[in-house]
């Protein structure tokens, strides 16, 4: 288990029902990791950020356009924003990310894996363990990994609101737990299935 804060732990131990233990608990490692996800935003973002910058350019005159005159302030104006939007596309998600999952918590009970997550915008996401159809195992070559205790769509274009991957790469809206840039993922697996094996002979036993 990773050292959690006294505020941590406490909201950890509140999101506990009776006769619930806990098994593991941890954080998203907070360095920014790219994910195979990521490449579904790569030619949109790029796309985007350099229409903006090219457009915000021409109404400047940097580019010569219109004999080196500027476009009325209104274009200019215009086209600030759709600049924003393109730098966060291309790399200011990826720090956005970074500061969120430092407000994320991961648990594993003797019943359960949740997805809790903390102020400013406190959520909690979670799956019986006898319950979870699939868990899908992503790992890097360092060991982080990702877990997916369900079936979800990576594309952040998914026609679906609940089976989705977002743009952060979090999963907060996907309706299902995800466990995200954890580290020695191979040593999480191994808790959730061998909760599952005991659930399950536990059932068979009745």
């Amino acid at each position: 288990m990773q050292n959690l804060s006294p505020d941590e732990e406490h909201c950890l131990q509140n999101e506990l029902a009776d006769g619930e233990s806990l098994l593991w608990s941890g954080k998203p490692n907070p360095s920014v990791i790219f994910h195979p996800s990521d490449w579904y935003m790569i030619p949109f973002s790029l796309m985007w950020g350099g229409f903006a910058i090219f457009w915000e350019a021409g109404v400047t005159g940097s580019l010569g356009f219109s004999g080196g005159h500027s476009a009325p302030p209104f274009f200019m104006l215009w086209g600030i924003p759709f600049v924003i939007i393109g730098q966060y596309f291309i790399w200011g998600r990826f720090f956005y990310a970074a500061w969120k999952k430092t407000r994320i918590l991961y648990a594993i009970t003797n019943r359960r894996v949740l997805v809790i997550a903390l102020r400013p915008w406190p959520k909690t996401i979670s799956a019986f363990i006898d319950n979870i159809p699939v868990i899908d195992k992503e790992v890097r070559s360092d060991g982080i990994g990702t877990l997916k205790f369900g079936n979800i769509n990576n594309s952040p274009w998914s026609g679906s609101r609940r089976n989705t991957g977002t743009m952060d790469g979090l999963y907060l809206n996907s309706g299902i737990p995800v466990f995200v840039d954890v580290d020695d993922v191979a040593s999480v697996v191994a808790i959730v299935t061998g909760q599952r094996e005991r659930v399950s002979r536990q059932y068979q036993q009745q």
